[in-house]
C-alpha cells in the first residue's frame, strides 16, 4: 500500500492557509478562490486551527453571527489530528474514518509538508486496487 509520501509527491504540497484574525468572510472567498473545503489557520509557521466550509457553517449562520464580523479564530477547530509522511494510506483512512474528519496535515520530521483530504485518500487507494486488479488479471491470463 501507499505511503502519504508517495501521494504528496504526486499530488503536490500545496498547502492553503488563513491568519486567525482573518474574517470568515475572507477565508471562505479564499477557499472558493482555491476549490477546496478546508484551510489549515496558521500563526506564522505553525498550525493553530483548521477550519471547514462546515465550519462556517454551523458556527456563525446557525449562531447567527456573521461571515463578515467573524474571525476565523473564533470558530475554527483549534485541536488538529495530523499524520507523518511515512505513514501508510490505511493509516490514514482509518483516522478520518474513526474520528469524522476530512482533512490531515502532513509532516514530516516536524515540517508541515502538506494536507490531504478525504477525497485524496480514496482516490489514491481505490488506483492502488485497479493496479492490483489489473496485475492480477494479466498474471491469471498469462498462466494460462
Amino acid at each position: 500500500m501507499n505511503t502519504v509520501r508517495d501521494l504528496i509527491r504526486k499530488k503536490g504540497s500545496h498547502i492553503f492557509s488563513v491568519k486567525p484574525d482573518a474574517t470568515v468572510f475572507d477565508a471562505l472567498k479564499m477557499m472558493a478562490e482555491k476549490n477546496t473545503g478546508a484551510m489549515l489557520v496558521m500563526d506564522g509557521n505553525k498550525v493553530v486551527g483548521i477550519l471547514s466550509e462546515r465550519d462556517c457553517v454551523r458556527k456563525v449562520d446557525l449562531d447567527g453571527k456573521t461571515a463578515k464580523t467573524t474571525k476565523v479564530s473564533e470558530i475554527m477547530t483549534s485541536k488538529v489530528l495530523y499524520v507523518e509522511i511515512s505513514q501508510s494510506l490505511d493509516e490514514c483512512m482509518a483516522i478520518m474514518i474513526d474520528k469524522n474528519i476530512r482533512h490531515l496535515p502532513v509532516y514530516d520530521e516536524g515540517k508541515l509538508v502538506g494536507l490531504l483530504s478525504v477525497r485524496d485518500v480514496l482516490k489514491e487507494v481505490v488506483d492502488y486496487q485497479k493496479f492490483m486488479i489489473s496485475q492480477l488479471e494479466h498474471y491469471i491470463v498469462s498462466s494460462r
